[in-house]
C-alpha cells in the first residue's frame, strides 16, 4: 500500500469534509437520498474546478461493505417469493441493453461522427473499467468515452433520486436505514457472515465484489428471518457521503474545455439509454407485474453500487436490483473482449 503523506492527508480530509457539507446543504433542503446526492454533486464541481478529489481505495472497500451490509437487510421474506420472476425480467432488461447500445451507437457514429470504435465503447451502459481495458487496445478515443461514460453516471444519480422520490409517494427515505434493535451477538454473525462473502466476491473478482458479496450475507440472514438487526444511521451516513465522493470523483483529471464541448453529446446518449430503458421497463411493469420503482432501479443503464443503495433507501428490493445490474455487467463483459477483436482486426485490415 503507498505512503501517504501530511498533504494526502490533508487533501483526503478536504474531500470528505466538502463531501459531507454537500450531504448536511442537501438534508437542510429536503433532498431525497441527501446524503448520497449532496456529495455527488459537491465533489462532481470540485473535480471540475481542478481539486483533486481521488479517496485511496479502502475507503471504497469499507464503504462498500457497510453499505452492501445495509442493503442486504432490506430483503424480506415476502421478496423471496418473487425470485421466480427474475428470469424473465432478466430477459426483457437484457432486450432494453441491447437497444440502449444499437440505438447510441448509430446515434454517435450517423449523427456525431465519431469513428466506429468510439462509438461502439462509448454506447455500452456500464462496466466501465472492461470497457476502456478493451477500448485502449483499439484506435478509440478514450478521452470522449470516459467523459459519455462518466456524465451518464452522474446524470443517472441525479435523474433517479428525485424520479424515485415521486414514483415512490415521497416517503422519508431516511426512515429506512434506521436499525431495528440487536445485541452483539446478532451483528457479529450479520457482520461475519456478511465479510466472509464480501471476501469472496472480491477475491473471485466478482462486479461489485466487495458490496455484492456482503449483500448476499445480509439478505440471506434477513430473507430467512434468522436476523433482524441493519446498520445504524451514525455509520450509514458517513459510507454514503463516502460513497457520494467516490462518484464524484471520478469527474477528476478531465480538461474542462473537453467536458465543455462533450457535454451535449453526453446528455444526449444518456437520454437515448434512459428511453431505451424506460421502454424495457414499461413492458416489465405490463407483463410481470412489478413496481414501476423497482425496475427503474434495475433496468437503469449504469452504477451497480450507487443504485443498489437507493434500492435500499427507498426500501425497494435491493437483490432484485443488485441482481439485474450484475446480468448486465456480466453480460457486457462478456462480449467486450469479442467487440475489442473485431474493432482491431477492422483496423488492420
Amino acid at each position: 500500500m503507498p505512503t501517504i503523506t501530511g498533504a494526502g492527508v490533508a487533501r483526503i480530509a478536504a474531500t470528505l469534509v466538502l463531501a459531507a457539507l454537500g450531504g448536511l446543504l442537501a438534508h437542510g433542503l429536503g433532498l431525497p437520498v441527501a446524503w448520497l446526492l449532496g456529495p455527488v454533486v459537491a465533489i462532481s464541481l470540485a473535480s471540475v474546478a481542478g481539486l483533486d478529489t481521488r479517496l485511496p481505495p479502502v475507503f471504497r472497500q469499507v464503504a462498500f461493505f457497510i453499505l452492501g451490509v445495509q442493503a442486504g437487510s432490506g430483503v424480506s421474506p415476502e421478496a423471496i417469493g418473487q425470485l421466480g420472476l427474475w428470469p424473465l425480467s432478466f430477459a426483457i432488461q437484457m432486450v432494453g441493453v441491447l437497444a440502449i447500445v444499437v440505438v447510441t451507437y448509430l446515434y454517435l457514429r450517423k449523427f456525431v461522427g465519431w469513428s466506429h470504435e468510439t462509438a461502439l465503447f462509448a454506447s455500452l451502459p456500464g462496466a466501465l473499467a472492461f470497457v476502456l481495458a478493451a477500448a485502449s487496445e483499439t484506435r478509440a478515443d478514450m478521452r470522449s468515452i470516459i467523459i459519455v461514460q462518466t456524465v451518464r453516471l452522474l446524470l443517472l444519480i441525479g435523474a433517479l433520486t428525485p424520479a424515485l422520490g415521486w414514483l415512490e409517494g415521497g416517503a422519508d427515505v431516511d426512515a429506512v436505514a434506521r436499525s431495528h434493535g440487536g445485541g452483539l451477538d446478532d451483528y457479529a454473525i450479520l457482520l461475519g457472515i456478511s465479510g466472509a462473502l464480501a471476501w469472496l466476491g472480491a477475491r473471485l473478482g466478482v462486479p461489485g465484489g466487495m458490496m455484492l458479496g456482503a449483500l448476499i450475507g445480509s439478505a440471506l440472514l434477513h430473507g430467512a428471518d434468522l436476523s433482524a438487526v441493519s446498520v445504524p444511521q451514525p455509520i450509514a451516513v458517513p459510507c454514503l457521503i463516502v460513497l457520494g465522493a467516490l462518484i464524484g470523483g471520478r469527474l477528476h483529471g478531465i480538461e474542462r474545455s473537453a467536458l465543455v464541448t462533450l457535454l451535449p453529446i453526453s446528455l444526449i446518449a444518456f437520454l437515448i439509454g434512459l428511453a431505451m430503458s424506460a421502454l424495457a421497463g414499461a413492458a416489465a411493469v405490463l407483463t410481470l407485474d412489478l413496481g414501476p420503482g423497482k425496475v427503474a432501479l434495475a433496468y437503469a443503464p449504469g452504477a451497480l453500487e450507487a443504485l443498489t443503495v437507493l434500492a435500499f433507501q427507498f426500501a425497494i428490493d435491493p437483490a432484485y436490483v443488485a441482481a439485474h445490474h450484475v446480468v448486465r455487467f456480466m453480460g457486457i463483459a462478456f462480449v467486450v473482449p469479442f467487440l475489442a477483436r473485431r474493432a482491431k482486426d477492422a483496423v488492420e485490415s
